[in-house]
């Protein structure tokens, strides 16, 4: 039989025709796997040290603080994780006298945060814990020499576990000051954790006296604000009082970490072997990192020694009816294995997806249109196309803040008089972001009406929370006031037509940006059209993102885009970009505006430690009403996330502040494997019409060679 039919009746064969374009082994077809992507390598994988939401999808997985958000209820409610409770605080006044719950802020010199952690947790299977049969760990005095025979975690043979204690979250506290590691929330919880600066001092001190490469065992150093009650109980010792705090320890921060796990990889030679926590976490969470190749794959696996934790049994309205609480009650995790593709490039990404080689995916704008389309109503909703494979859209609207600042320290934009004031509210009302979200965003977003995005205590939604500055109430609904308002404002702030009364000139203003290419140029190209409304002619500056951040510092931008991504939910978080003290200039704080009222401060610092209740939503208002008036910011949108997900996925819930979900979500291998054979079934005539020429091309060659060997009669 020639060559060319065996090839063509193989390629022929069902077998090899389900496999044809399946980037992963036949053999996982039908495993409890979730499958999905990533853009970029994380830079650490260390809980001291992250601070990225790609890295967070990582060791969220991993690593367990003591607390975390409920998955479906909202608001975001806090839970225990590994914690038995949710403690309350308890205050004490200078001299150490307990002081009532309803104490008054100023006489609260101390909050205790008392956490007790459930008996029976166990870490995930590690070599920093194995020991010989005389007891001694195994790994813990090893030679540069011997290390060069392992490369990966797993070529280490033998591995070990032990309880998780209430010791192992001290000494995580303990590693934010360590000076090698260099935590991004050093600089703020000194501010809070008593003593923890004087401990950033004295380990800095302590590493000094030790050679390069030598291990600072932090079990030998004491914090004063942090200490061990018991063997499941550990206390945490707060300067004034800090409601927030609760909600820091639901960050990786300050999830557990085993001393045995940083004296194992801090061995020298290891750093070589990228043998570090950067690189494999440790920890007591439902996966545990099996494959890290971020510049191929990473792959995450059941930790076969995870805790007893169930799904959840109740959640909000609709809940039930979407079939979020069907699993109510179920052990977690539910998947096997997470396997996690680098894949940088939008398009290849989009057809995986849509080939079922992907099981989730954020809605790109390359394929919005194919995706999505607008109702009548002005809402959303899939495609005929998408419907029609079983494709479902989650929507939410994320708590981040983006909007268009304005610095206060310039002559021009900024500054606290009425001139500048009225200047900065007509172009609030000129830029009309409710078309900007059409046109850049496709509809995902919401124009904001200040700094606090949905979900946050204190943002009030429709006429009620409207900016009345730049927005009137219509029939119920919000309505940007017309460009005719802005137009008098600008005239009574002395720039009649956009020309400044005292010169003749025309007003010119500078927008900065540190974003460039044929996108940035469009969005550039919509401002400053915005801006022609009022005749001010605008003018970009694009830079690189180190000189942005110069002058962001220094304060020599003019008018700038921004934005902020909440840490946690509470409205301190957001207001505090306005805090006169957390300015840019000078402090080098988070208030790029460098906006300053001292009315504003006050309420800050009166509102910023209060618990929610209705005092507090009343001084928050009473902020806002500042702030809205004053302007340093066009108020900008926060942005709306759709995420698709295919038929086979479950239990999928927007949840933007847990970062720990993905053992709460559902795979259906077997209908996965039926939907890729449907979807990727092979176009198979130009196969048949090319095996056809290249037999018909083929047929004088074989005659002339058959008439050379006379097996061909004249």
């Amino acid at each position: 039989m020639p060559a060319f039919v065996v090839i063509i009746l193989t390629m022929l064969s069902g077998q090899t025709l389900a496999a044809w374009n399946n980037p992963y082994p036949a053999s996982d077809e039908q495993a409890n796997t979730l499958y999905s992507f990533f853009r970029e390598r994380p830079k650490t994988l260390d809980p001291a040290r992250s601070y990225s939401s790609n890295e967070y999808e990582i060791i969220a997985q991993i690593y367990e603080p003591p607390f975390q958000y409920h998955y479906l209820k909202r608001p975001y409610t806090l839970i225990p994780l590994t914690a038995t409770a949710v403690p309350k605080p308890l205050y004490y006044d200078k001299r150490g006298r307990q002081l009532s719950a309803d104490a008054a802020v100023a006489d609260i010199a101390h909050s205790v945060y008392e956490i007790r952690i459930r008996p029976g947790i166990y870490y995930q299977p590690h070599p920093c814990f194995a020991q010989d049969d005389n007891g001694h760990f195994a790994y813990h005095d090893l030679k540069p020499a011997q290390l060069r025979q392992w490369r990966r975690i797993a070529d280490f043979p033998l591995t070990g576990t032990r309880e998780l204690v209430a010791a192992d979250y001290v000494y995580q506290i303990k590693r934010l000051a360590h000076p090698k590691l260099h935590s991004p929330i050093l600089s703020l919880m000194s501010e809070y954790i008593v003593g923890l600066g004087d401990y950033a001092r004295e380990l800095q001190a302590a590493q000094r006296q030790l050679a390069d490469q030598a291990f600072l065992d932090l079990t030998r150093y004491s914090l004063a604000g942090v200490e061990q009650v018991d063997r499941y109980t550990y206390r945490v010792k707060i300067r004034g009082k800090y409601p927030q705090f609760r909600y820091w320890m639901a960050m990786p921060f300050f999830a557990p970490m085993p001393p045995e796990a940083d004296r194992f990889f801090s061995q020298a030679g290891m750093a070589d072997q990228n043998l570090t926590l950067d690189w494999y976490p440790v920890g007591t969470g439902p996966y545990m990192l099996t494959v890290n190749n971020p510049n191929l794959r990473m792959i995450l696996e059941r930790n076969p020694k995870f805790h007893d934790e169930r799904y959840p049994s109740e959640g909000k309205k609709g809940d039930v009816d979407k079939g979020l609480l069907a699993d109510a009650g179920q052990r977690l995790p539910f998947i096997d294995k997470a396997i996690y593709s680098l894949e940088k490039e939008n398009i290849p990404r989009w057809n995986k997806f849509l080939q079922g080689y992907s099981d989730r995916s954020d809605v790109l704008a390359e394929s919005f249109d194919q995706t999505i389309r607008m109702t009548t109503g002005g809402d959303t909703e899939l495609t005929p196309e998408m419907r029609a494979k079983g494709i479902r859209l989650l929507t939410s609207v994320a708590p981040s803040t983006y909007y268009l600042g304005f610095n206060m320290l310039d002559p021009v934009v900024g500054g606290y008089s009425e001139r500048s004031r009225k200047l900065r509210q007509a172009i609030s009302i000129a830029i009309d972001y409710e078309q900007y979200i059409l046109i850049f965003r496709n509809g995902r977003g919401i124009a904001a009406q200040g700094p606090l995005p949905p979900g946050i205590f204190g943002y009030r939604a429709g006429c009620k929370g409207r900016n009345t500055y730049v927005y009137d109430c219509v029939d119920g609904q919000l309505r940007r006031k017309p460009i005719e308002v802005a137009q008098r404002l600008l005239t009574e702030a002395d720039y009649p037509n956009g020309r400044d009364n005292a010169t003749g000139k025309p007003l010119l203003l500078y927008f900065d940006t540190p974003a460039a290419g044929p996108e940035a140029k469009a969005d550039f190209d919509w401002m400053r059209k915005q801006f022609q409304k009022l005749n001010i002619q605008l003018v970009g500056r694009a830079t690189d993102y180190n000189r942005f951040q110069k002058k962001m510092r220094e304060g020599n931008a003019q008018i700038f885009r921004w934005g902020w991504n909440a840490d946690y939910p509470d409205p301190e978080n957001f207001l505090f970009l306005l805090y006169g003290p957390n300015k840019k200039v000078g402090e080098d704080g988070e208030n790029a505006s460098n906006y300053e009222s001292p009315e504003f401060d006050r309420l800050f610092e009166q509102m910023k430690n209060m618990d929610n209740g209705p005092a507090r939503a009343r001084i928050i208002d009473h902020m806002l009403d500042i702030a809205q008036r004053d302007a340093p910011w066009v108020w900008g949108l926060h942005p709306k996330r759709f995420i698709l997900h295919n038929p086979w996925v479950y239990n999928l819930e927007p949840n933007n502040l847990a970062n720990n979900t993905l053992k709460y979500i559902r795979v259906d291998p077997l209908l996965r494997a039926e939907r890729r054979e449907q979807w990727n079934k092979p176009v198979l005539w130009p196969v048949g019409l090319f095996g056809l020429v290249l037999a018909i091309s083929a047929v004088p060659v074989v005659v002339t060679y058959m008439r050379k060997e006379g097996r061909v009669e004249r």
